[in-house]
């Protein structure tokens, strides 16, 4: 307890705690509030995004005028135009006026600028403003006061007067090579604007000034009061890191970690003693709490996006799984209030992980297929969905005010709250806790060792089976773990393997193997079935839950039939009566008593000869009272109400697995 209490108070952020408690429409409650110091307003999330937007919009795309283009396209140019001249055959005399006449229009081109429109920029029309840059001067500009590359050639053709076709052909072409944008968009220093102006933009609008009131008592909080509310509360946290003493702060968190974690074994003390007495599944428990506590002060840390990320889920579900629904449910509620000192709008984060956690511990009631997991984080996800839109209109009143990307955490957390699966079978290895998922593993009588235990000892693999059905009915209907009681069935006898001849469910022949055995050895013989199968299932690990169903199906009840006949026929002898009787423990719970009692009583119905609706009526009200005479269920929680449900169902399925007709007529 003092280890987990100081691990998790030792991460915790330690800085005093804003003390209101507030949301948006409705009603403040608290008394006036005055600012006890100046501190700016700010603007919402929606705000800060609408001035970005508005501010980028005001930004001109920034082109740069390349004088080297210019050099470089007008001096190939001229070079080229000799050559195609030459080639041409025209006359050398005209070649200079009319290469002076085309590289001057040219010039003039490029002297106004030739730009390559830019898609992204032209969603307000094909033509647009933007910047253009020269030597460090910039000057606003529309797309239709330069040219572009069409434009340039078109204003060239209107332009070059030729003589003949020839010779228009020749420099036209010419120009359509040479023709070449020199106003060039420079991305990288536009998008350095873009980041510089949006960095610059406030995201506060006005001040409350120290004394101020900033909203009294029983005031409809509305949109206006709620964000300088917020603002003071960010300014207060703000502050609060460098003010206050950070040791009573930790005694604080001490105080408060210490007396959660008090309550929870105070619980576990009064009403689950088993656990509170292991300290195995105690450390369990603790480690799961102080575990998530501990991702809960990491993401307070790293200042994720959202706390919302963090899936407090997985608690319910692995303690629901590995023990109870009231366990899984009230360890829950704990560490949610303690998360809640830590998080912002503590109420809201309460809701929503208090109920998407009972959501979760509903969902998974009978997990006994991996499906219901999946079916489980669609529930927990619904839950977060709907509690997500109520307190969404609560806050907003509007549809349209939803932030639904503000959703997205929970849709994280509730793909990590699949994690518990995995954990589950962790823990189960580490703790030897034993949980739905592993019992149904253990009833698959494709199982090693139970298929030894058909092929070695067919009879008594075929009780157990018989004794499973019994129990696993019976344990349904008064209520309890009925996986829990199959799986005990099936492995109550796995002793028998041993010396399988010496069982009566066996023997094949006349001849028992204890007709020439002293009664006190083949009691002993009997006894060592529960002594060996509880070996057997440590050597094959498996867990201590189904050997306690070996330890207490025959209680501390003698072997009648050997002690009665070492009675009988050595009376003069003294007789010591523990060696006829078994180790015990008597049962302790309704799994194991209901496994005793199916037990006998099908055990016993094998000897019935002619079974009919009356004998077995008088066997199982016979077997049944004998156990309670012999105080057999004392340390089970069995009521009364429950024995007699039991002998009901024992009655109707013995008369079934026996075809007994019942004579309808007689009970008219």
């Amino acid at each position: 307890m003092i280890f987990t209490v100081f691990i998790i108070t030792l991460f915790l952020p330690k800085q005093p705690r804003f003390r209101y408690e507030f949301e948006k429409n409705t009603v403040w409650k608290n008394k006036d509030l005055i600012s006890p110091f100046s501190f700016a307003i700010l603007k919402t999330n929606p705000q800060v995004n609408a001035d970005k937007k508005n501010a980028l919009k005001d930004i001109l795309p920034v082109y740069q005028f390349d004088r080297g283009i210019t050099t470089n396209a007008l001096e190939e140019f001229a070079n080229e135009f000799d050559v195609k001249w030459k080639s041409k055959q025209l006359n050398p005399k005209d070649r200079d006026i009319y290469k002076s006449a085309s590289y001057k229009l040219l010039e003039r081109i490029y002297e106004k600028g030739i730009i390559s429109l830019n898609v992204k920029h032209q969603a307000g029309g094909k033509n647009y403003d933007f910047s253009l840059l020269e030597n460090n001067v910039a000057q606003e500009k529309n797309t239709q006061d330069v040219f572009t590359a069409e434009s340039a050639l078109i204003f060239f053709k209107d332009n070059f007067k030729a003589p003949n076709q020839v010779m228009g052909d020749l420099v036209a072409n010419l120009a359509i090579d040479h023709i070449t944008p020199n106003i060039v968009f420079d991305e990288r220093l536009t998008q350095t604007i873009q980041d510089n102006t949006v960095n610059n933009i406030s995201t506060t609008k006005g001040m409350v000034q120290k004394g101020e009131l900033i909203v009294a008592k029983n005031d409809v909080i509305d949109e206006e009061i709620y964000q300088k509310l917020e603002s003071y509360k960010a300014t207060y946290d703000a502050q609060t890191k460098t003010i206050g003493s950070r040791a009573l702060v930790y005694l604080g968190q001490v105080v408060l970690v210490g007396f959660i974690i008090t309550i929870l074994m105070s619980f576990l003390f009064l009403f689950r003693k088993d656990i509170f007495a292991d300290n195995r599944q105690l450390s369990l428990i603790l480690i799961v709490t102080t575990g998530m506590l501990l991702a809960l002060t990491w993401a307070i840390k790293m200042e994720i996006p959202s706390l919302y990320y963090i899936p407090f889920c997985v608690v319910p579900i692995i303690i629901r799984i590995l023990f109870d629904t009231r366990l899984a449910l009230y360890l829950h509620m704990l560490v949610i209030l303690i998360a809640g000192f830590f998080v912002a709008n503590s109420f809201e984060f309460v809701f929503y992980q208090v109920t998407a956690g009972m959501v979760a511990i509903f969902s998974i009631k009978n997990f006994v297929k991996r499906e219901r997991f999946l079916v489980s984080a669609l529930l927990i996800l619904l839950a977060y969905f709907v509690s997500f839109v109520g307190i969404a209109l609560l806050r907003e009143g509007s549809f349209r005010e939803i932030e639904w990307m503000s959703f997205i955490p929970f849709i994280f957390s509730v793909l990590l709250s699949l994690l518990a699966y995995p954990l589950i079978y962790l823990f189960e290895r580490i703790f030897g806790i034993t949980s739905d998922v592993a019992l149904i593993e253990l009833t698959n009588t494709n199982n090693r060792l139970l298929r030894e235990l058909a092929f070695k000892a067919p009879g008594t693999f075929q009780h157990s089976l018989q004794v499973a059905n019994l129990a696993e009915a019976a344990i349904f209907k008064i209520g309890g773990n009925s996986v829990l009681v199959r799986a005990g069935a099936l492995y109550h006898d796995i002793g028998k393997v041993d010396n399988p001849q010496y069982f009566i469910e066996n023997q094949n022949t006349a001849v028992s193997p204890h007709d020439k055995l002293p009664y006190e050895q083949s009691a002993q013989i009997i006894i060592q079935h529960v002594h060996k199968g509880i070996e057997i299932l440590r050597k094959n690990q498996i867990p201590e839950a189904i050997i306690d169903f070996i330890r207490t199906h025959h209680g501390n009840t003698r072997v009648d039939y050997f002690y009665q006949s070492f009675l009988k026929n050595s009376p003069e002898k003294f007789v010591d009566e523990n060696i006829f009787r078994y180790p015990g423990p008597i049962p302790f719970s309704k799994e194991t008593g209901v496994l005793m009692l199916a037990d006998s009583v099908e055990a016993a119905s094998r000897s019935l000869k002619n079974p009919d609706a009356q004998s077995i009526n008088d066997l199982v009200e016979r077997i049944i009272n004998y156990k309670l005479e012999q105080n057999q269920l004392d340390d089970c929680d069995l009521t009364l109400k429950d024995i007699e449900t039991i002998k009901l169902i024992f009655k109707t399925m013995l008369m079934s697995i026996y075809h007994v007709r019942i004579d309808y007529q007689q009970n008219l």
